[in-house]
């Protein structure tokens, strides 16, 4: 059974990190998150479906194919977002949500609140950021 959250409710420092609550919370976060991206989905199919009639304009035809690929790499990124909205669902599952995966230490709730599939704290991924630019091939 769910846990209840009062009206308006938001975690706080001032309680236990990843209570029930704070994981209630989180869940229907990422839940909320990944329904919106879904329905967004397949709005984005039924008006691809529905566009079949070709533009007799080669610019026009030009533009509406720029913008379904545009949709399309869209489309594409959200998919990837849903793995990871998947990924954050499983470790609150399994009591891991919330903690950096490089120190172990808690994910302060701000960062969480603000990117809840954040799986680094702000120090580590910063750390990770640095490192990605100096190994980058420009």
């Amino acid at each position: 059974m769910a846990t209840e959250l009062p009206k308006g409710y938001t975690p706080s420092e001032q309680e236990p990190f990843m209570n029930e609550r704070q994981r209630e919370y989180f869940r229907r976060k990422l839940v909320g998150w990944k329904e919106d991206i879904l329905r967004e989905s397949r709005e984005t199919i039924q008006n691809l479906q529905s566009e079949v009639t070709p533009n007799a304009d080669l610019a026009d035809r030009a533009a509406t194919e720029a913008e379904r690929q545009l949709e399309l790499r869209t489309r594409d990124r959200q998919r990837k977002l849903i793995a990871k909205i998947d990924s954050a669902l499983r470790r609150l599952e399994d009591g891991s949500y919330g903690f950096c995966e490089e120190t172990g230490e808690p994910i302060s709730l701000k960062r969480l609140d603000a990117r809840p599939i954040a799986t680094l704290s702000i120090e580590a991924q910063e750390r990770h950021e640095r490192k990605e630019r100096v190994y980058r091939d420009d």
